[in-house]
C-alpha cells in the first residue's frame, strides 16, 4: 500500500482566508505564475466569479466586488498585479492600527444612582418652568430614591434626596424646602418584591407544566 501522496495539514501551506477553502488559493497562486498580464487578467476575474459563489451572502453587502477583490489581494499576499474595477486594499491599510477609541470617562460621585441620572438631570435643566418640568424633577428624585434604595435597603430620608439632587444638578434644582413628599421606601422595595415574585411564580408554572407533560409522556410510552 503506497502512502507518499498523502498530505497532513501540518505540512500543507497556511491558508490566508481559510473560508474559502485550499482550490481557492492553488488558484490565486496558479494566477501568480502567470506571466501574460491579459491572461493572468482573465483568471483573476474567473477567481473572482468562483469566489462570489461559494460566498452567496455577501451579494446583499453593499461594495460585493470590492471586497472579493480584497479579499483576492489579501490570499495572494498582496503580489497578484492585475487590472482591479476599483482601487483594492494595500497592505499598509491592513495592518494598520486603528485609531484608539475615547471611550467616555464618567466616575459619579454618587454610583449607586447610574449615569443615567445624570443625563436625565440635564435635561430637566433645559426645559422650561412648567408643571412638566416640575413633574420630571419629581420623577428624577422618585428613581434616585428607589437607586438609593436598591444599593442600600435601609430607609432613607427625603431630604437626604433633595441634597444629592442640588448637588448633582450644581444648585440648579433645588427641592430642599420642598413640601411634596417623595414615594413611600416600603412601597418602592415592594414593586421590586412583587416583580421578583412574578417573575418567580411564572417561572414556577411553566416548570410545574413542563413536569406534567414528561410524565404524561412516560405514561403513554
Amino acid at each position: 500500500m503506497q502512502t507518499a501522496n498523502l498530505e497532513y495539514n501540518t505540512e500543507r501551506e497556511h491558508l490566508i482566508i481559510p473560508e474559502y477553502g485550499r482550490h481557492i488559493q492553488r488558484m490565486v497562486n496558479h494566477a501568480l505564475s502567470i506571466e501574460d498580464r491579459e491572461e493572468r487578467n482573465k483568471v483573476a476575474r474567473a477567481i473572482i466569479g468562483v469566489m462570489g459563489n461559494l460566498q452567496p451572502h455577501l451579494r446583499d453587502v453593499a461594495d460585493f466586488q470590492h471586497k472579493l477583490w480584497d479579499q483576492l489581494i489579501i490570499i495572494s499576499k498582496f503580489e497578484l498585479d492585475v487590472d482591479t474595477p476599483q482601487p483594492v486594499l494595500t497592505k499598509e491599510e491592513l495592518y494598520q492600527r486603528p485609531e484608539k477609541l475615547d471611550y467616555p470617562q464618567s466616575f459619579p460621585k454618587y454610583r449607586f444612582y447610574g449615569n443615567n441620572i445624570t443625563r436625565m438631570i440635564n435635561v430637566a435643566n433645559s426645559w422650561e418652568e412648567g408643571e412638566l418640568k416640575e413633574a420630571l424633577i419629581l420623577t428624577i428624585a422618585n428613581h434616585m430614591k428607589k437607586c438609593f434604595l436598591n444599593w442600600n435597603k435601609d430607609t432613607v430620608e427625603d431630604y437626604l434626596i433633595y441634597n444629592h439632587l442640588y448637588e448633582l444638578s450644581d444648585g440648579k434644582i433645588d427641592l430642599r424646602n420642598s413640601e411634596d413628599d417623595l414615594s413611600d421606601s416600603t412601597s418602592l422595595l415592594k414593586t421590586k418584591k412583587r416583580y421578583s415574585n412574578a417573575t418567580s411564580t411564572t417561572t414556577n408554572k411553566k416548570n410545574y407544566r413542563s413536569n406534567n407533560n414528561n410524565k404524561k409522556n412516560y405514561r403513554r410510552n
